[in-house]
């Protein structure tokens, strides 16, 4: 785990947010789908944190481990995180769309990570 001090601390930070941060307003309401764009853009920038710090790590990639790590471990995360946010939250609301963004995030960022090995490459 000390290998992951970022991702640990994306991952801390979406559970948090998800589930204790007040939601406000803000002037980017305005922006039509800006709550599914906030949540692409958290799980594409965590997915390319784990990326980022595995391939810091690791001279050859293990494709199952990055599989389950970056890819299943992240959409899983998201779907529990819409579940509680359905039952055990009184001021969040679980979404499918939500649960999409999210997944797209994620294929998103690993995209970003394939990216990421050629450069490491080098």
């Amino acid at each position: 785990m000390r290998s992951y001090p970022l991702t640990l601390i994306c991952i801390a930070l979406i559970w948090y947010l998800c589930l204790l941060w007040e939601v406000h307003e803000t002037p980017l309401d305005n922006v039509a789908f800006i709550d599914k764009w906030t949540h692409l853009v958290m799980y594409c920038g965590t997915t390319s944190v784990m990326w980022w710090e595995y391939l810091r790590h690791h001279d050859r990639l293990v494709f199952w481990k990055l599989f389950l790590f970056a890819f299943l471990g992240p959409i899983l995360m998201s779907g529990l995180i819409e579940i509680l946010q359905e039952n055990c939250t009184a001021n969040r609301a679980g979404e499918w769309l939500d649960f999409a963004a999210n997944s797209i995030g994620v294929c998103l960022g690993n995209a970003v990570g394939l990216l990421m090995r050629k450069y490491f490459k080098h």
